[in-house]
Order: structure tokens, then sequence, then C-alpha cells
């Protein structure tokens, strides 16, 4: 099933990334098999979909988060499903929107310091975790959840070739 990865990046800061990022978007769909996972039922995406990503600074960010989640910080990533209940919007033709990520610079660039890291294995980590509250997992419902959204990190991050960042 085709997916189109839009990323924009907003900040001069970034490195040329896009390409890694599609990569991450894309594998993080591939290993959930393109399903939204729901407390009543999955819900197999049919048809093509899109999923944005916009690689940012921490001004918009904060702002972002202000705005939507009344948090006067910037967050590591913020992830805008656009489901309506069990209904995507669509865009040209039979496309589904999934939804956009936003990653700021400076505060990846400072977590991946912070980690030891490179600052491309974290920016990796934040996509895979962004796309996965994409489609549906919450580990701020419960720790069972988070249990289970973390492994799914761990998983897909070593399809990527990145160490698991909990260990």
């Amino acid at each position: 099933m085709p997916a189109t990865v839009l990323v924009n990046l907003s900040s001069p800061q970034w490195p040329a990334v896009e390409e890694r990022v599609s990569q991450a978007v894309l594998a993080t769909l591939e290993a959930e098999n393109y399903q939204i996972h729901r407390d009543v039922q999955p819900l197999k995406i049919t048809d093509d979909i899109e999923v944005g990503v916009l690689l940012t600074d921490d001004a918009e960010s904060r702002q972002l988060n202000l705005t939507h989640r009344g948090l006067d910080r910037p967050a590591n990533v913020l992830s805008f499903a656009m489901e309506d209940g069990e209904e995507f919007p669509e865009v040209e033709g039979d496309t589904l929107l999934l939804g956009d990520i936003v990653i700021p610079f400076e505060t990846t660039r400072a977590e991946a310091m912070e980690l030891g890291i490179p600052l491309e294995s974290r920016l990796i980590h934040l996509v895979v975790h962004g796309v996965l509250h994409l489609l549906g997992f919450d580990h701020e419902r419960s720790p069972e959840e988070a249990e289970q959204q973390e492994k799914q990190e761990i998983i897909i991050l070593a399809k990527l070739g990145l160490a698991d960042p909990y260990g």
C-alpha cells in the first residue's frame, strides 16, 4: 500500500535528513501493518496514506504545544492524528491523511547530547515514536500501553539499524 511522506524543514538548523525521516515513517507503518490501534478493534488502512513531518525549532514547537496542549514549553515530538472517530480526511483522490508530527531542532539536539548519541539517531527515535502515536499508541494512558509502545519502538529502531534507546 503506497504511503507518501512529506518532510518539511522549516528551520535551517536541520541538516539534510529528509530521506532518513521518510525511511523511519515507512518502517513504522510497515511494522504495524498499516493498522490503527483502537481500544475496541484495530482499523486496517486500505487506502493510500499521507504523513507529514515538520522539522522545526523550539519556538514553533512551544507555540504549538501551548495552543494544542496548554503546555508552555517545546515538546520533543508532537503528533497530530487527523482521524475523526473512525473516519480520516481524504486528500487528492483516495489518499487518507494520517496526520502530522512536529520535531524541534534544539530540543532534539540537546536530548541527543544528553544521551551521548548522534542527532540523527535521536531524530529517528522521535519520528518512530510520533508515528506510533498517529497509529493510536498512547504511552500516557497506562503503564501497559507505555511498555507496548516502547517494545514496538525497539523493534522498529533495530530494523533501522539503531540501538535500544531504553536499554
